[in-house]
């Protein structure tokens, strides 16, 4: 799929989850290889030392991963649903500011692609780097997917 035909992931994710709307997550970036996400500084959502709330921060990252998986995988939807499996994050430096999430996927789509025509319930990592407006990292999440089949 070239970067011309691709649907506007940011926009589809605004309109289908509701916490992407809710905290202005703003997506600048949307392969199938990469997806970059920020949340913009907002009161609202600061917790007691004044940057982003720790729950910010994750639904900012796993919206990352959802939007590269949705950019990886929107031509498989007919025929498997994306779902979370696990996650992790680390938390590494107090975030003030905007923070940005830069999500890549682990394996190939060629390969997990292989798997779900085999018949398989393919699961594959995306892994998510969050970091301050200095560029410095303020956390690493893990989030493992599966592609489920349907019917």
């Amino acid at each position: 799929m070239s970067a011309q035909s691709q649907p506007d992931i940011g926009g589809m994710m605004a309109a289908t989850v509701p916490m992407v709307r809710t905290l202005n997550l703003e997506f600048t970036e949307t392969t199938s290889e990469r997806a970059v996400v920020s949340l913009p500084d907002q009161d609202a959502f600061h917790n007691h030392v004044g940057g982003p709330h720790a729950g910010a921060m994750f639904t900012l990252g796993e919206s990352a991963s959802g939007a590269i998986v949705l950019t990886a995988f929107g031509d498989q939807l007919s025929r498997a649903v994306p779902l979370t499996v696990s996650s992790e994050i680390t938390y590494k430096k107090l975030a003030k500011g905007r923070v940005t999430a830069t999500a890549e996927l682990g394996r190939s789509v060629a390969e997990i692609v292989a798997e779900l025509d085999r018949g398989e319930r393919p699961e594959f990592p995306v892994h998510i780097t969050l970091t301050r407006e200095d560029g410095s990292v303020s956390g690493e999440m893990s989030i493992v997917w599966t592609l489920r089949p349907q019917g």
